[in-house]
């Protein structure tokens, strides 16, 4: 059993992270870091610590997660690795591409266990399309285009998540994981195009983006404004064959959120009313209807996580991968 610590008590500390740590028994959620708040209201089991310091002193900590804001990451990771512990980092991995590389190489250099927290790879949504691109659902892919869309027109109270600085701004906050996501069904682009803008009145940093990926054939689309009411398509993919169209997102923030717990009865399962639309040919028949969505299951990267560092396993978020995310993100914002 892996004994875990949690830097930061907001959303991902609180909700995306602590549940998983605590229904996986392979590991032991042992203290969370918070300088205002009182974890042990939500998890009585867990020790509060006031300061990553603590967690660097504490020679029974195996494994800390950094969900700190984002300007934080790249220090807090370099602390944490040269004090011996393993490591899991909140997206964004660090601000910038020169920042990713030294903390891998310091990962190395310290034999220690390094990953990043790119959940969205597990949703379910994603799975499904992930399903429809490996099988050629829709013959050869053309056009692919994902929306991570908000109404969020107050700026947001948290001062940290509107003041510019390393790793500020929504292509880091949302674009982080879309980014992830298209690397992962196709690798590398031929070219990156694009750009950030600020909507919302008041606000000093990037709150929409559009980018343009090009690999041949294919050309991707990914945008994200936070001035968007009503919701459009998540995904949409257009092919030689068929097309596929999914709305909503995964559902496994909300279950959270309300109180399920991972590996609880229903945990990450969508409605059937927000599965996906195929429409295309199927062994020389056309076909047109919903297509079931897989499980979300943000429990397979905390899952892998421990194996890798208990049992040397392949990382299946590597923060090598997550180099070239930040590469592209770098050249949108030049």
């Amino acid at each position: 059993m892996l004994n875990v610590a949690i830097i930061g008590f907001g959303l991902s500390g609180r909700y995306l992270q602590a549940p998983f740590f605590l229904a996986n028994p392979n590991f032991n959620l042992k203290t969370i870091v918070s300088a205002s708040q009182n974890p042990q209201e939500i998890y009585p089991s867990v020790q509060v610590a006031r300061s990553i310091d603590e967690i660097l002193a504490n020679d029974e900590i195996d494994l800390v997660s950094i969900a700190s804001p984002n300007g934080t990451h790249y220090d807090f990771a370099r602390r944490c690795l040269l004090a011996g512990k393993h490591v899991l980092v909140e997206k964004p991995f660090t601000s910038t591409v020169a920042e990713a590389e030294e903390v891998i190489q310091l990962a190395k250099t310290q034999g220690k266990v390094l990953s990043v927290f790119q959940n969205r790879r597990f949703d379910s949504d994603f799975m499904t399309v992930k399903k429809v691109v490996e099988n050629k659902l829709l013959g050869d892919l053309l056009s692919f285009e994902i929306h991570f869309d908000r109404h969020k027109p107050i700026l947001n109270p948290k001062k940290w998540k509107e003041e510019t600085g390393p790793g500020s701004g929504i292509i880091y906050d949302l674009g982080s994981h879309i980014i992830d996501q298209t690397l992962v069904l196709f690798g590398s682009p031929k070219a990156v195009a694009g750009e950030t803008f600020i909507q919302r009145e008041g606000s000093t940093i990037d709150d929409a983006f559009n980018i343009r990926l090009d690999y041949g054939k294919l050309k991707v689309v990914l945008k994200s404004s936070l001035l968007v009411r009503e919701e459009g398509p998540r995904y949409i993919l257009h092919g030689t064959k068929g097309s596929f169209v999914k709305y909503g997102l995964d559902v496994q923030e909300d279950h959270l959120k309300a109180g399920l717990m991972p590996r609880m009865t229903g945990f990450g399962i969508e409605s059937v009313e927000k599965w996906g639309i195929l429409n295309t040919e199927i062994n020389g028949q056309h076909f047109r209807g919903h297509l079931e969505t897989e499980v979300g299951n943000w429990d397979l990267l905390f899952q892998n996580l421990f194996e890798a560092i208990t049992e040397g396993k392949e990382l299946l978020v590597k923060p090598e991968q997550i180099v070239e995310q930040i590469k592209i993100i770098e050249e949108v914002k030049k």
